[in-house]
């Protein structure tokens, strides 16, 4: 018989974390999460500066909640702010006015709240655009793709329910833009926006509805996405770029505990402590100087938040008067059009992995990312996008960049109508032409070396510059990824060809018919030996 005997911790440390684990259970997890290893790469960080902008959202807003009155009830304003002082306004802006002037430190968080929200939406996008041209989209992880256009989603809407809540004349000309979307719905558009406006626009219960939405349910959802979508990062692990030792079966990087975890949280109070700086430093929002919402008069030049741009010109780009009248209801074309137009763009965002999938016909599991020259249909089906979603950013402007400019606006609307069509295709051109450029430069590089500039000359008068053979890191960087060949046409096994596999067919050749073969190793012994 043998006696096992328990050495209990003597540090206070120690002792806590024993008493935890005997109750919970989590020395288990905490040592199988701590060895998760995470690669060591800048564009990584994206994603972190997302999640640490959230923090400084939930932190700041916790300050806003405690002193912001979520109310239309009208009050006189009498607070600190003379100009607007005796004025007729809601209690929500005669609150918010409070916390920038009155409330020691308000206008720091109010201010710091906005500039975390633009953070998180311009952290969030950068990260699903390396994603997406990475190919870090691809299976097991076309799920996380869509929970990261969800939270994308959400951080816009998140984002526009809180710059409405100040019930200032910049944020209600917004919602008069959401009220004439909601109408110009057919049959159930007057419905929809007496739902949504509790009466007639404005309504007397609006802000109370988008408070509601701001502080509980989209943060709720976007808290819920974030587990998720770090529990699938955990479960699938990490992805990382073609590098020596990198493989689909591996992960190269450092392990969570305590490498990772004390990088990150040093990276979370510099994001933490610039988003505080520039909140000190650079005014955003200035309500005071918009007054109070009234229906009637619409300031010139208002502009959205950068992140809802595209949907305020999508708008503006859409020609007027297109309407038709069919059994008696109107269909406003002009309205429904942008409304298709945004959700088919983000419906296509959603579908991206399926649609590469089918079309590749890869099932496989992939850890490794793709250099985007190396895949460029894919950086070329992205640069159009990004190209598609600029033209309508910009259209939110056209009468800024028609008065800064002197330009006739509607020169600039037609310019920027004909962007919307051609420059996707342009840019998917140039692009792709690109990284066909950039692929052959790295075979040339392979075969060939770097040009050193020493010009050497043979006894037999012929002049040759010596080139510098690559180091065997350099190479595997270059030349490790696979070469994609288009799918051919085959009858299934009742021996019939359908339209389907036809269709297949042609998207395949269109993605990989023009490529560039990668180095084959009997090209590269042949250099090798040629440089020898």
């Amino acid at each position: 018989m043998t006696t096992t005997v328990t050495t209990k911790p003597t540090t206070k440390a120690g002792r806590t974390a024993d008493y935890l684990d005997e109750r919970l259970g989590v020395a288990g997890v905490v040592k199988e999460f701590g060895r998760k290893i995470f690669p060591d790469h800048w564009s990584f960080m994206l994603g972190e500066v997302a999640l640490y902008s959230f923090v400084a959202l939930l932190i700041s807003g916790t300050f806003l909640t405690l002193f912001f009155q979520a109310s239309m009830v009208e009050t006189t304003y009498d607070g600190s702010y003379i100009p607007l002082k005796g004025i007729h306004m809601s209690a929500a802006y005669a609150s918010t006015l409070d916390l920038s002037f009155d409330i020691r430190g308000g206008l720091l968080m109010r201010q710091l709240h906005h500039w975390s929200a633009l953070m998180f939406v311009a952290a969030a996008t950068l990260h699903m655009a390396r994603i997406f041209f990475t190919g870090a989209f691809r299976k097991p992880r076309e799920l996380n793709w869509i929970v990261g256009v969800l939270l994308w989603v959400l951080g816009m809407g998140a984002g526009f329910t809180g710059y409405s809540l100040p019930d200032d004349l910049l944020s209600g000309n917004g919602l008069r833009i959401i009220d004439g979307l909601m109408k110009g719905l057919p049959l159930i558009g007057t419905w929809l926006s007496f739902l949504f406006f509790g009466n007639e626009f404005p309504g007397t219960d609006l802000i109370n509805r988008l408070y509601m939405l701001h502080i509980m349910l989209i943060p709720a959802l976007i808290i819920l996405l974030i587990a998720v979508h770090l529990l699938m990062v955990v479960l699938h692990k990490h992805t990382h770029y073609p590098n020596p030792g990198a493989r689909e079966t591996n992960v190269v990087g450092y392990p969570v505990l305590p490498v990772y975890a004390a990088k990150a949280g040093g990276f979370f109070f510099i994001v933490y402590g610039l988003l505080t700086v520039i909140a000190a430093t650079f005014t955003i929002n200035p309500i005071w100087n918009y007054g109070p919402y009234d229906p009637s008069p619409v300031s010139a030049g208002t502009q959205p938040d950068w992140y809802i741009g595209w949907a305020d010109g999508a708008l503006r780009l859409i020609p007027p008067h297109w309407e038709s009248v069919i059994f008696g209801f109107t269909f406003s074309w002009n309205i429904m059009a942008p409304v298709v137009l945004l959700g088919g763009f983000i419906a296509v965002l959603v579908a991206y992995p399926f649609i590469e999938k089918w079309i590749t016909g890869d099932d496989r599991n992939h850890n490794v990312l793709d250099r985007p020259r190396n895949a460029p249909t894919r950086t070329a089906i992205g640069a159009a996008g990004i190209a598609f979603y600029a033209t309508m950013w910009a259209a939110a402007s056209s009468d800024v960049m028609s008065v800064f400019f002197h330009w006739n606006v509607f020169l600039v609307t037609h310019v920027l109508q004909a962007s919307l069509i051609l420059g996707p295709i342009i840019a998917f051109i140039i692009t792709r032409r690109v990284a066909f450029a950039l692929q052959r430069k790295d075979r040339d590089l392979v075969l060939h070396g770097v040009e050193t500039g020493h010009v050497i000359r043979y006894p037999h008068g012929e002049f040759q510059e010596l080139h510098r053979p690559l180091d065997e890191y350099e190479r595997w960087r270059l030349v490790s990824f696979d070469e994609n060949v288009p799918v051919p046409v085959r009858p299934r096994s009742d021996g019939k060809i359908y339209n389907k596999d036809r269709r297949r067919s042609w998207f395949s050749r269109f993605f990989f018919e023009s490529r560039v073969k990668p180095v084959t190793p009997e090209e590269l012994a042949a250099a090798q030996h040629e440089h020898h």
